[in-house]
């Protein structure tokens, strides 16, 4: 038997003062994306801005459907639509904001394990690290230099 330590280690903003101008920039884009959101059955909308290294900007949000699970995270909204828009560019970093109409959000909101998985095939494919940062609606943000950082142990096409 033998024991594996995981580690990881994260930045944490007090809040969007502290970001560069860059990152403040996209963490905007998030937020304008997040608006736009259709979530009126958890009423907790999310934003996503991928910045490629064409210097594009994707935005993702997410989009519920009544018949659960049918809806779409905004990760993967803005993932997939660099995908076909972009293909075979790579992706720098991945910002993320969410907030609720029932509560404030104040805590940062990493992406889900569906969007973990999905993004590090990104990560994986384009063999560079992507980083990642996330904040709730206010507050500190979070951020990571790689999205694989967040899913240790990550499934991929080696297994298949």
């Amino acid at each position: 038997m033998r024991k594996i330590e995981i580690s990881t280690s994260v930045t944490v903003y007090t809040d969007v003062s502290e970001l560069s101008s860059e990152d403040k920039m996209l963490m905007d884009k998030a937020v304008e994306a997040r608006k736009k959101a259709y979530a009126p059955y958890s009423k907790f909308k999310v934003g996503a801005a991928l910045l490629l290294e064409n210097n594009q900007i994707v935005l993702g949000n997410n989009q519920e459907n009544a018949a659960y699970p049918s809806g779409m995270c905004a990760e993967r909204v803005a993932i997939w639509k660099a995908g076909s828009e972009f293909p075979g560019v790579k992706i720098l970093k991945l910002v993320i904001s969410a907030s609720s109409s029932i509560t404030k959000v104040e805590r940062p909101v990493g992406p889900c394990g569906a969007c973990r998985q999905s993004l590090s095939e990104y990560e994986i494919k384009q063999k560079q690290p992507f980083e990642v940062l996330f904040m709730g609606e206010l507050g500190e943000i979070v951020k990571t230099a790689s999205l694989l950082s967040l899913l240790p142990f990550s499934f991929d096409s080696s297994y298949l």
